[in-house]
């Protein structure tokens, strides 16, 4: 993942968490960790599993997220948040407060305005 040379801070931020999921796995792992691979797969639908193994591998490069591996048969992977990770809670909070705040006056935003293509 190649990250822009940038000073704005808005940039940077949706870069790193950008996408449909990264801020999901994000969040998942901040209500509840550690977790295996199939719970955050299941708290996120309708990800694929070739889309999530490529945001959890990008988290991890970022520094976002830790990979443990336990040598048992079968095998078991955990993921959790790194300290850099949890520095995020707070925006994602945020977030979360901010849909729960003005989820129905988006929602009629959007049903009243007519969709534009291009």
């Amino acid at each position: 993942m190649k990250i822009p040379t940038t000073s704005c801070p808005v940039t940077l931020t949706t870069c790193v968490m950008g996408g449909k999921w990264k801020a999901r796995v994000v969040w998942t792992l901040i209500r509840d960790e550690p977790l295996r691979y199939s719970a955050i797969r299941a708290a996120c639908p309708p990800i694929s599993d070739r889309i999530l193994s490529k945001e959890l591998k990008e988290l991890e490069q970022l520094g976002l997220i830790f990979r443990k591996e336990y040598v048992t048969m079968p095998p078991k992977t955990d993921y959790c948040l790194t300290a850099l990770g949890w520095t995020l809670q707070p925006v994602m909070a945020a977030m979360a407060d901010w849909g729960f705040n003005h989820r129905a006056q988006v929602i009629q935003a959007a049903n009243i305005m007519p969709l534009r293509d291009g």
